[in-house]
C-alpha cells in the first residue's frame, strides 16, 4: 500500500463528543438556525467557520468550485464577494444560479444553500471592500483574478504596487469588486451521528413560505 493509501485508510471522522440536534425544535426558516449553527461552531473552535465552498457553472454547464468567505447572512440571503471579471464572476453573470457548503467538523455538521444569485450596488460593494483589510484592498487593486499569470516575479511586482497604493489611498475603489448575495430557495443542514444516523433538515422556499422536511442520509 502506498504512503497515500495508507494515510487515507487510516483517517477518521468526527473524533469527538457531537452535539445533539432535534430537528422538531429547529426554526421554520433557516437563517435563524444558520446563524445558532454558525456561533456555535465559533464557540466550539472551529477554524475559519466563515470560509466555504461555492459551486457555480460555466457556460457550457460545467461545474466549478472554488473555496471563499462569508461576509454576511441576513434576511437578503448569504453574501459574499468578489470580482466581477473573475472566473466566478463571469459565471455568475452567466448562469445567476449558485451552490454553498460550509463544512464544521468540529461538530459534525455541514450547512447546504442553493439559490439564485444577485449583486449589491456598487456603494455596497465599495463599502463591504474597505470594511476589511489593507491587505484585502491590496489584493482588489492588484485584481486580474484568474487570469494568466507569467511569473511570480509579475505577481510580486504588481502586488507590491497595490500594498503601496492601499496604504496611500485607504479609500481607493476597485471598479470590478462586486457584493453577490445567493437568495436561498433551499438551505440543508446535516448534523452527523457516530453510528451513521444522519440528521438531515432540508428547508424548501415554495410560493406560501418555507417547508422543512428531513431527508434520509
Amino acid at each position: 500500500m502506498t504512503d497515500f493509501h495508507h494515510a487515507l485508510r487510516s483517517l477518521r471522522v468526527w473524533d469527538t463528543e457531537l452535539p445533539a440536534f432535534d430537528p422538531a425544535t429547529a426554526p421554520d426558516e433557516p437563517l435563524a438556525l444558520f446563524h445558532a449553527w454558525f456561533l456555535a461552531a465559533v464557540a466550539a473552535g472551529q477554524a475559519e467557520p466563515h470560509t466555504l465552498s461555492l459551486a457555480t457553472a460555466d457556460e457550457d454547464g460545467r461545474p466549478d468550485v472554488r473555496t471563499v468567505m462569508l461576509h454576511n447572512a441576513d434576511a437578503r440571503g448569504w453574501h459574499f464577494a468578489s470580482h466581477s471579471t473573475s472566473a466566478k464572476g463571469r459565471q455568475l453573470a452567466a448562469r445567476p444560479e449558485a451552490a454553498l457548503g460550509f463544512y464544521w467538523p468540529v461538530q459534525g455538521r455541514q450547512v447546504r444553500v442553493r439559490g439564485h444569485v444577485t449583486t449589491g450596488t456598487p456603494e455596497e460593494a465599495h463599502a463591504d471592500l474597505h470594511a476589511r483589510t489593507t491587505g484585502a484592498l491590496a489584493a482588489a487593486l492588484t485584481g486580474r483574478q484568474s487570469e494568466v499569470l507569467d511569473s511570480p516575479e509579475a505577481l510580486a511586482e504588481a502586488s507590491e504596487a497595490a500594498w503601496r497604493r492601499a496604504e496611500a489611498e485607504p479609500d481607493a475603489d476597485a471598479p470590478t469588486w462586486t457584493l453577490y448575495v445567493v437568495e436561498p430557495a433551499e438551505v440543508e443542514f446535516f448534523q452527523g451521528d457516530a453510528r451513521r444516523r444522519h440528521l438531515r433538515l432540508r428547508h424548501r422556499r415554495t410560493p406560501d413560505g418555507w417547508v422543512r422536511e428531513l431527508l434520509w442520509p
